[in-house]
This record gives C-alpha cells, structure tokens and sequence, in this order.
C-alpha cells in the first residue's frame, strides 16, 4: 500500500513539475513564432532599406571605423569567413536557448526576469525593424564581401519566405541577444568561467560586421534596446512586489477581529519558542546545503 502511494506521489510530482516547463515551452515557441512573422511584417522592399543603408552609411563614416575596412583586414586570414559564418548561423538561437535552459534547471529566480528581458528586447527590435527597413553592409553597394554566399554557410534562403528578412538589419538582434546571454551569464553565476561565457557578446559584434550583416550603429541600438528591457522589466517587478505587501495589508485589516488571539503574541513564550525552532532548522538546512559552483562541478 505504500509502495502503492510513493507510486501516486512520484506521478504526481513528475505531473506538476513538467507542467511548467511545458508552458514555458509553448511561450518560447510562441515567441519564435512571433518573431519570424514579425521580422517579415511590412515588407517595404529594397528601395526604402537601399536609401536607409545610404544615409546611415554616410552618418557613420564621421565618427565610427568602416565596416568594409574591417572586413577586408580579417579576411586576411584563411577560414575567417567559414568561422565567422558558422558562428553567426549557429549560435544565435542554441546559444540563446541553451542560456534559457541552464537558467531553468540552474537558477530558477533568474529565469523568469531573463525570459521577460528577452521577449521585451525583440519586440522592441520587431517595432524597429517595422518603422526602419535597412539593408545590410553585404547588400548596400558599399564594397563589403557578402561572405555567406561566397563561402556560406547562409543564414539567408534564396526564397524571400525565410524565416531572416534581409532587410532588417536594425537593430541586431544578433547583437542584443548575444549581450542578454553575456549579462545574465555574468549576472547568475558565480564561477569564474561565466566570463568566458561573457565573452561570447564582443565575438558576435565582430562576427556581425565581419560577415558584412550589420553596421556597428545596429549593435549599439541592440543594446540601447535592452538596457530598455531591462529597466522596464526591473521597473514592473518593482511594482509587483509593492502590489504584494499592500495586498497583504488589506488582508489582515480585513481579518475579523475575534481570530486575533489565535495569533501568538511578539513576547508569547510560544511564539519565541516556535521562532527558535524555526531558526534552528533555517540554520540545519543551510548547513546541509553546501554551495554548488554554477558552470564547474569540481
């Protein structure tokens, strides 16, 4: 009979515990979903993202390095345009995922404002997208190498109903999400790899341009946008834990007033007693709980 029951416990606990990850699945999906419909939403043509990447191009050239520059200095080197491409098609999304997925399993406190910051930072850039078309340094005539359909691989279907619209290079989305890893990495963890981990934001930057993708304004923007997430998403946490207290004002004023004797007094011996032995078994868990490191296990 026991048995019997651990049996319709465990089931049950599997049960409630998968139910979560499931919805946070669903909304992951959903927001993949949103984000492919929104990065083809309006499609303005070439011509309005042609003269964008024009004007962009000559505002830039006062006060930031050339892209096309750049570009052609780290094509120097054999294999640059591979590397580059294999990073910038295959860890935007894995890279991204795999963050949700440690934080998750890892730090469940940190995964929710993460996943807020991330859904606030690509709807900012879907909006941007929408209201600036821009073609990229590979498209614009500026003289950059487009190194995915030289040497691949693409990112970029040859059918206009991929998922990647080429002509929504602002912001860079590359760029944004690439530092939302880097900062949450830095921000959870304790172990001294997170910083290698951190170092995956610069690379994407250079991996960006070098691939002739984005501009250096559209990482900066990406990065406006998310310093943005997070302070809304900071800003709204903040008001939801005032909302709490207060509500829990409003339920004790609103207690009746015979069930206030059920409640032990601060100088109740009872309630000092009931106060030490909760203390002392806060102190037995955290002794019985020894700090894991976050990225090493050693």
């Amino acid at each position: 009979m026991a048995i019997g029951g651990l049996s319709v416990s465990i089931n049950r606990g599997v049960r409630y515990g998968l139910r979560p990850l499931a919805t946070e699945m669903g909304l992951l999906a959903v927001l993949f979903a949103f984000y492919k419909w929104g990065r083809t939403l309006f499609d303005h043509g070439p011509a309005e993202a042609m003269a964008n990447a024009a004007r962009l191009w000559e505002f830039q050239a006062a006060w930031l390095p050339s892209e096309v520059e750049l570009q052609q200095w780290a094509l120097g080197w054999e294999h640059t345009a591979f590397l580059a491409n294999v990073y910038y098609v295959g860890m935007h999304f894995p890279g991204t995922a795999l963050l949700l997925v440690w934080l998750y399993v890892r730090h469940r406190s940190s995964y929710t404002r993460v996943r807020n910051e991330l859904v606030v930072l690509t709807g900012a850039g879907l909006v941007v997208h929408v209201l600036f078309p821009l073609a990229p340094p590979r498209l614009a005539g500026i003289g950059a190498v487009d190194t995915m359909m030289t040497v691949g691989p693409s990112a970029y279907p040859a059918a206009t109903d991929g998922i990647a619209n080429q002509y929504a290079a602002m912001p860079s989305l590359h760029v944004g999400w690439a530092l939302l890893v880097a900062v949450a990495v830095v921000r959870a963890s304790r172990s001294r790899w997170r910083w290698v981990v951190a170092m995956h934001a610069p690379v994407t930057v250079l991996v960006v341009v070098v691939t002739a993708n984005h501009y250096w304004t559209d990482g900066l923007v990406a990065g406006v946008l998310l310093a943005g997430a997070m302070a809304a998403v900071t800003a709204a946490e903040r008001v939801r834990r005032g909302e709490a207290p207060r509500a829990a004002r409003a339920a004790g004023a609103a207690r009746p007033a015979g069930t206030a004797g059920l409640v032990p007094a601060a100088g109740d011996g009872c309630a000092d007693r009931l106060r030490g032995a909760a203390a002392g078994r806060g102190d037995r868990l955290g002794a019985e709980a020894p700090a894991r490191d976050d990225l090493v296990t050693v």
